[in-house]
C-alpha cells in the first residue's frame, strides 16, 4: 500500500466515534516505534512533521523513512502530514515533495487573510491530490519554539468555523477549545469546551475536526525524566478521559507530540544512567524506540480509540 490521504480515515473515524492519532516524527526510531504500535493495534495513523522536524532531519529523509515504513507494514493506512505550515511556500514544497496532507496554520492572521492563504493552499493541494487542514482560533503554549501566551489564546467561534470551511474548502479544521501546545498546558484545572465543540459539530455535520496540543504529559514519564537527571518541573497536560470524550464527538484527529518526547527522553536518560559504560547509540535508542511504541499503543487504545479499526 502507498501513502494515503486522510479522507477515508476520517470518514470511518467519524462514523465509528473514534479519532486517528497524529504523531509527530523527527527520526527513524520514532517512526519505527509508531509503526510497530500501529501494526499491533491494527490502526491507521498519521505521521506528521513540523517545519522544525523538516529542518532537523531534512524533508527527503522524512519522506523516504515514512515510505519505507509503509512498505514494511502495507496493511496499515498511513498519511504523511505537514504540521503547522507557516506559509503557502512551505505547504507547496511538502505537496511537491510527497506529503499526502498539509496543514496551513493561518491562525495568527486576521480572518480574511487566513481565508485567502488557506484557499490558495487548498487550490494547489487539491490539484495535486493532497488534502488540507486549516486552523481557526489560537492555542496557547509553545509550538516549534514559538510561544503563544495564554492571554493571546482565542477559542474558535462556531459560526466563524462554518463560514471559514465554506469559504476555503479545507478538508479538516483545527479548532481551539482549551488544549495547549507544549508540556505546560495549564496553571489551573484542565478544561475543554465541549459545548463549543458540539456547536461546531452541528454546524459542520460529518466534518472532521482536529485537536492540537493534546498530549497528557503523563506524570510517570515526567517523574522518570526528573529521576534520571532531567528538569521537567510543573508540567501539566490534558487528561486522557477528556480527550477520549472529544474523540467520540466531531474530533477525528488528535495530535500527540509532547508525550512521545517525554517517553523517549525518559527511556534514554534511564538507559544512560543505569548503563554508564555503554556508548553504543543503538542501545539507548532501542530503549527510546520501545518507549515510543508503548506510548503510541497506549494512546491508540485509551485516547483516540482506534484499535482494531482497519
Amino acid at each position: 500500500m502507498a501513502l494515503t490521504d486522510t479522507k477515508e480515515m476520517f470518514r470511518k473515524a467519524y462514523e465509528g466515534h473514534y479519532a486517528i492519532g497524529a504523531f509527530n516524527v523527527n527520526n527513524m526510531e520514532i517512526i519505527q516505534g509508531i509503526m510497530e504500535a500501529a501494526h499491533e493495534e491494527q490502526s491507521a495513523v498519521i505521521l506528521q512533521a513540523s517545519e522544525g522536524a523538516r529542518k532537523y532531519a531534512g524533508s527527503p529523509y522524512i519522506v523516504d523513512l515514512v515510505k519505507t515504513a509503509v512498505r514494511q507494514y502495507p496493511e496499515i493506512p498511513v498519511a504523511l502530514h505537514l504540521d503547522h505550515g507557516s506559509c503557502f511556500e512551505v505547504c507547496k514544497d511538502c505537496i511537491d515533495g510527497g506529503f499526502t496532507s498539509v496543514m496551513f496554520d493561518g491562525s495568527k492572521h486576521p480572518f480574511e487573510e487566513n481565508v485567502r492563504i488557506t484557499k490558495q493552499v487548498v487550490e494547489y493541494a487539491h490539484a495535486h491530490g493532497v488534502v488540507v487542514e486549516a486552523e481557526l482560533g489560537r492555542l496557547a503554549g509553545v509550538e516549534d519554539m514559538v510561544s503563544v501566551d495564554a492571554k493571546d489564546a482565542i477559542f474558535t467561534d462556531p459560526e466563524e468555523a462554518a463560514e471559514f470551511v465554506a469559504l476555503t474548502g479545507c478538508d479538516s479544521l483545527a479548532i481551539a477549545i482549551g488544549t495547549s501546545h507544549g508540556a505546560y498546558k495549564y496553571s489551573g484545572e484542565p478544561y475543554l469546551d465541549y459545548e463549543r465543540l458540539e456547536k461546531v459539530g452541528k454546524l459542520l455535520p460529518n466534518y472532521p475536526i482536529v485537536l492540537h496540543g493534546a498530549s497528557t504529559v503523563i506524570p510517570e514519564y515526567v517523574a522518570k525524566c526528573n529521576e534520571f537527571g532531567g528538569k521537567v518541573l510543573g508540567a501539566k497536560g490534558v487528561p486522557e478521559d477528556m480527550l477520549r470524550k472529544a474523540a467520540t464527538m466531531a474530533v477525528c484527529k488528535i495530535n500527540i507530540d509532547t508525550d512521545i518526547r517525554l517517553a523517549m527522553t525518559a527511556a534514554i536518560r534511564e538507559s544512560l544512567v543505569k548503563h554508564p559504560e555503554n556508548f553504543d547509540p543503538r542501545s539507548y535508542l532501542k530503549a527510546g524506540r520501545q518507549a515510543v511504541k508503548d506510548m503510541v499503543s497506549h494512546k491508540i487504545q485509551a485516547v483516540v480509540g482506534s484499535s482494531h479499526s482497519i
